[in-house]
This record gives C-alpha cells, sequence and structure tokens, in this order.
C-alpha cells in the first residue's frame, strides 16, 4: 500500500498452514480482512485515508507504482520518455489492458483502455466539479493551455509549465487512477460506491459498515515471473467491525486472514517488548517487517488571530520546546508499541526519504531539565501559574496520549487527556478548532499550524504477496513555511503479522 509520512512497521498477521486456505471449500481462494476504520469511498479521486487506498489499490491501477522499495516501476504505462527540459512526459501505454466487465460497456464485457481515458480521469482530478482532494497534484503544474493529450491510443503526454521533478513519483498516488468516462456519466456520485477500473480486483457488492466483496479480474495483465496470470485469489472479503477486540478475536479463530495492528490488550499477549514473537506464537503466524512512510505527531495550533491561541500558553514558543523536551519517546516506543517505531529525534522528516539525516538534524530528545528551564524563562517556574492544556485524541491512541500527559505533567505542565469520536476532532483540527491534538500521517504543513512529531512508528499493511497488490505510497513534503514548528514524536515502520 502507498503511504505519506514517516518509516512505519506493519504489523500483519497471516496464519500458517491453515490461512487463507482454512475456510469452507466455496471460500478456499477468498481473502478475508478487516477495515477497522471503514470505508468512505471507492471513487480514486477521494483516495485520501488508508482504508480508501487499500480498496481503491486492488480495484484501479496508475500509469506508474512504487515497488516495495520505493522505486519506480511501469504499471499501466510500459515506458515513457522526459523531454530535455523535463516539462513534457510521454508514456507509452499497455495495449492488453481490461475494464472489468459492467453494464455501461457494450454486452457489459469492459473494453480495451486508452490514452483518452489517461486525459479524462486527470482532468477530472483537476475539474473544481470533482471536488477532489487530490486536485493539488496538477493544479499550478501544468500547462494551462493543454496538460493533458493523448496522441494516439496507445500515446499519453503530460505537459508541465515548468520541471517538477518528483511528478512521476506522484502520479503512482491512488487519486491519480484511471477511470472510464462512461461509469462516471452513468453513475455520476454513486461511482464512488460502483467502482469500475482496471484492476486485479472487480466489485461485486457493498454493504456499508457490514461488508465489501471483491472478485478476481479475469482478463488482468499483470503475471507473475513464471507467466502465471495475477491475482492468484478467486477473491477478497472486507469486513467493518469497529472493535479491535473483536478484529484480533477473529483473527485467533481463522476467520480472518491477516490483521493490521493488534488491540492492545492482546498486544503483549503476542509479541514482546522488542517487537519479535512470543514463543507460543511462532510457527503459528507469520510477522514481517516491511518500511511505511508516517509520523506520530502532536499538532498545535499557533495562528495568533485565532481566540483559541490568543488564551492558550501554547502561543509561547518556549511552552511549545519545553512540551517537546517533557516526555520520552523512546521508552514510549518500548513500552507503547512493543518497538514497533522509532523514536523521531532527528526532525520531522521521516525515515526513507532522502534528506533524513541524523548526523545533521538534531532534534528533541527527553530532558526534563530542559522542560524546567524553558518553563522558568517563559514565566512558570515549575509550572507554577500555568494554565491546563486540553490534548485531543481518540480512543485507540489514548495510551499514548495519556504517556504524554503524565510525563508532562511530571516536569510541570498540566495536560488534561480528552477523548473524542474521530469525525469529530477531523472536524475540529480540519477547523482550526483544536489547539492541541495527536495526529498521524506525513504532515502536509499547512500556516498557522505547528506540527510535533511524536515518532515514526511500525505499522502495518497487507502482506506482499502477488494476490494482493501491496506499493508503498511516497507523497512528498512541502517546505515549511510562515509560523510553522516542526517537534518529531515517532517516526514509524510497519509490521504485519500472518
Amino acid at each position: 500500500m502507498k503511504v505519506k509520512t514517516g518509516y512505519k512497521l506493519w504489523l500483519v498477521a497471516v496464519w500458517l498452514l491453515a490461512g487463507c486456505y482454512s475456510k469452507k471449500k466455496e471460500e478456499a481462494g477468498i481473502f478475508h480482512y478487516n477495515e477497522f476504520n471503514g470505508i468512505a469511498s471507492l471513487d480514486p479521486a477521494f483516495a485520501k485515508s488508508q482504508s480508501v487506498m487499500w480498496g481503491v489499490h486492488q480495484l484501479y491501477n496508475t500509469l506508474v507504482e512504487m515497488d516495495d522499495s520505493l522505486h519506480l516501476v511501469p504499471s499501466l504505462a510500459k515506458s515513457w520518455e522526459i523531454s530535455a527540459d523535463r516539462t513534457r512526459f510521454t508514456f507509452h501505454l499497455r495495449t492488453d489492458v481490461y475494464f472489468h466487465d459492467d453494464p455501461v460497456f457494450p454486452g457489459s464485457k469492459g473494453r480495451l483502455l486508452n490514452a483518452r481515458d489517461v486525459v479524462y480521469s486527470f482532468s477530472r482530478l483537476i475539474d473544481p466539479k470533482t471536488a477532489s482532494p487530490g486536485a493539488w497534484i496538477f493544479n499550478g503544474k501544468v500547462d494551462s493551455l493543454q496538460p493533458f493529450l493523448a496522441i494516439n491510443d496507445s500515446t499519453f503526454q503530460l505537459s508541465l509549465i515548468r520541471p517538477y521533478h518528483p511528478i512521476l513519483g506522484i502520479i503512482s498516488m491512488q487519486y491519480c487512477s484511471i477511470v472510464p468516462k462512461e461509469a462516471i456519466e452513468k453513475y455520476g456520485t454513486d461511482f464512488r460506491r460502483h467502482p469500475v477500473g482496471t484492476g486485479p480486483f472487480r466489485f461485486i457488492a457493498w454493504e456499508e459498515g457490514q461488508a465489501l466483496v471483491l472478485k478476481k479480474h479475469p482478463r488482468y495483465f499483470e503475471k507473475d515471473s513464471a507467466g502465471i496470470p495475477l491475482p492468484y485469489l478467486d477473491g477478497i472479503h472486507v469486513s467493518f467491525y469497529d472493535s479491535k477486540a473483536t478484529e484480533f478475536l477473529l483473527f485467533r479463530q481463522k476467520q480472518l486472514e491477516f490483521i493490521n495492528d493488534i488491540e492492545a490488550s492482546f498486544k503483549d499477549e503476542v509479541l514482546t517488548k522488542r517487537g519479535t514473537l512470543r514463543k507460543e506464537w511462532e510457527g503459528k503466524i507469520v510477522l514481517n517487517t516491511s518500511p511505511y512512510l508516517n509520523i506520530e505527531y502532536l499538532g498545535i495550533l499557533v495562528d495568533s488571530s485565532n481566540q483559541l491561541v490568543s488564551q492558550s500558553p501554547l502561543r509561547i514558543r518556549k511552552i511549545r520546546q519545553a512540551i517537546n523536551y517533557g516526555f520520552d519517546r523512546q521508552k514510549m516506543i518500548l513500552y507503547l508499541r512493543n518497538s514497533l517505531g522509532t523514536p523521531a529525534e532527528s526532525g520531522f522528516v521521516p525515515m526513507g526519504l532522502p534528506s533524513f539525516d541524523t548526523s545533521s538534524v538534531k532534534g528533541y530528545h527527553y530532558d526534563p531539565a530542559r522542560t524546567r528551564q524553558l518553563l522558568a524563562e517563559a514565566g512558570y517556574p515549575d509550572g507554577k501559574g500555568l494554565p491546563e492544556i486540553r490534548l485531543l485524541t481518540v480512543a485507540i491512541y489514548a495510551d499514548m496520549a495519556n504517556f504524554i500527559a503524565k510525563q508532562l505533567d511530571e516536569a510541570g505542565i498540566p495536560v488534561q487527556v480528552e477523548v473524542l469520536q474521530k469525525s469529530l476532532l477531523l472536524t475540529m483540527t480540519s477547523s482550526s478548532k483544536a489547539s492541541f491534538f495527536r495526529e498521524a500521517g506525513l504532515p502536509i504543513i499547512r500556516m498557522q499550524r505547528i506540527i510535533c512529531p511524536c515518532f515514526i512508528q511500525k505499522t502495518r499493511h497487507l502482506p506482499t504477496i502477488p494476490v494482493i497488490r501491496i506499493r508503498l505510497l511516497m507523497n512528498y513534503l512541502k517546505k515549511p513555511s510562515g509560523k510553522i514548528m516542526i517537534v518529531s514524536v515517532i517516526y514509524s515502520t510497519g509490521r504485519l503479522i500472518s
């Protein structure tokens, strides 16, 4: 899967022997997993969250994609050329790619993909009527007169205003998946729940909140090294249990083939503090580790025109710095994440990006004496008179927030943890109504917000097997500007339990 930030470890569990094929005979080729966060849409133009990306990635393809080592490799485009001035990219498309069978096509048979589909998909992405959160990919970067051109059925050309070096990696994002015009015109806004793509699996049914069913695309173009057509599986079944405890119990009962996280109460049963399998689980499940870019961070609102900021002690720089020195990232990773992550003590750039440099970038580390010194310099010796600060989070990360709050309190910074529903927290952060909050991802740095990275966490993604296509998604940090402070908390890595 593709990801935006830090270096994450995926925790994915897959059962040995009985594994994928332990179900009833008629379900032998079905891969089962649970999507704890639910899926908001199957339209790639809205592939903003990890849960949507995973679903979309099975249904669609992009021109190019990242392999598991973050190398750019062909997908729908078998090759490409770049002009000398690096403003024109010419892609040569495969001629054996079929859309899924669907009533939008004559005889309900999926047709061949062509360059006009690429032009339509990219144009739709930047169309204000679509209102895609991925429009930034091309806005202000592509030629205003003829940004996308179908030279012939198998040749597509992308024209930029000026050189933009990350563009090839960026168009591997799920936003840039290719869709057929016929399906968008027929289904309209309902395309979100009636997807038609070229991916290894095609849509069968989706009962929101209950289950999503995908079936093997019989005319999928990819083959393995032996020339055997992919995917190997007959289908995918996604459930939507919103309890991590229930998810883990289903996994233990072999009703799920893998999990991408472990509920906190079961974590120590499965993993040692060093992030390895306990002996009683060895030989039963497989724990795979692979990189996943992600940063766990604390966000601080610093817009001086916002009333929340004007009344908050977080408006004071030395208080923000005191917070960064006030909690132990290494201990947090060891005890709360069973070593599935790396303390973010070298700035906000995650491991895995070329600019990550521990030798030249010195971030924040645990130093309670420095915290007390900064508090005194800010006019609050030993925290006396410092107003209580609210830290907003969601239930699944309450343990981390409580750990940070306890250590900050010991250093003289009173913090009250408030657990909110995820939807409410997202609304508050997007509308600048949250002054201090826990978040994750590769933060797109915005004015008026301070981001304090906590750690690069070892997280989870689907197992790297040809059956389910897993890719690493690279997103690119924009250069911080204005009133932005970045303080690292955790860089993530990812573990897969299989």
